[in-house]
């Protein structure tokens, strides 16, 4: 295990391992222990009582939080003519058909978010191997696969999150930076908590938000109480 450094033993001192904290105060530490030099990100993560091995246990959503991320964020497009059009004026930063695809075989990968309109789907199908895996992969459930390319690829810099429960069944999303202020990151994590609440799906039984805790990039984890922030 790697050792803490003095900033970091002592922002640890700061917390009780065992309190759950109401959301505006664990909000209030957090950014008064983010004091690298860069502008940390508020990440979250949430223990689900689910096993996303089984097709009815899977998490899977997007969200809109209201005060975005404050992370810069590459979106490439697949799609042609008009569309491709579309994409470029929206501010997308890769856009193409079968030489994007090219590009993305050959390792090409400097992208956060990929957009295809419905007809594009067999070309980006060839790509299931490496988008997959990386979370990557178009889906029509999350707007990621659909013909207003120029609303998606907008709404994917303007603060749009995707989410997904990991095989141990934890949900992990950073929710904006440290240099936001106490009400916005507030309202970014309760609307992300109700985003993954509202996506309990069918086979989950008993506790479906078991933890929450959230912590800066360099900081450390502060448990919340669940029944504050839902």
């Amino acid at each position: 295990m790697a050792k803490l450094t003095k900033k970091q033993k002592a922002a640890a001192d700061m917390i009780d391992r065992e309190k759950f904290y109401a959301l505006d105060e664990a909000v209030e530490i957090i950014k008064s222990n983010a004091k690298s030099k860069f502008d940390e990100t508020v990440e979250i993560a949430m223990n689900l009582g689910v096993d996303p091995r089984h097709a009815d246990q899977m998490v899977r959503g997007v969200i809109q939080l209201p005060n975005g991320t404050g992370k810069s964020v590459r979106v490439a497009v697949f799609a042609r003519g008009d569309k491709a059009e579309e994409a470029k004026k929206a501010g997308a930063d890769l856009v193409g058909a079968e030489d994007l695809m090219e590009k993305i075989q050959g390792g090409e990968m400097n992208f956060d978010r990929c957009i295809a309109t419905p007809d594009m789907m067999a070309v980006v199908g060839r790509l299931g191997k490496v988008l997959g895996p990386r979370g990557l992969m178009p889906n029509p459930k999350l707007g990621t696969v659909t013909p207003n390319v120029g609303e998606a690829v907008k709404a994917a810099k303007g603060g749009q999150v995707e989410f997904r429960a990991e095989k141990s069944g934890i949900v992990h999303a950073g929710l904006g930076k440290s240099s936001f202020t106490k009400e916005a990151l507030s309202e970014n994590i309760r609307a992300f908590v109700d985003a993954v609440a509202k996506s309990k799906p069918s086979g989950a039984k008993g506790t479906f938000i078991k933890k929450i805790a959230v912590s800066s990039t360099m900081g450390p984890g502060v448990k919340l109480e669940i029944s504050d922030v839902i």
